[in-house]
């Protein structure tokens, strides 16, 4: 399983937002999250691909989350 972050801009305001990306290969996860940054591109907000990386439970907090942070 693989995350992208995205990096999104409406005029003077910017954000990020990630998505879970189905993949075997991290060369596979980058073209597929390029070309969904291109096609999510065709309204006023501008998508750019920040990065993608391999995630075993990607946007979760849990116990285990919790404990690496020293809680």
């Amino acid at each position: 399983m693989y995350m992208a972050e995205f990096k999104l801009r409406f005029g003077e305001r910017k954000w990020y937002v990630r998505r879970i990306v189905e993949a075997s290969s991290i060369e596979e996860a980058e073209e597929k999250a390029r070309k969904y940054a291109e096609l999510m591109n065709r309204g006023e907000v501008s998508w750019e691909l920040s990065y993608v990386i391999e995630a075993e439970r990607p946007l979760m907090i849990g116990n285990d989350e919790l404990e690496k942070l020293g809680a």
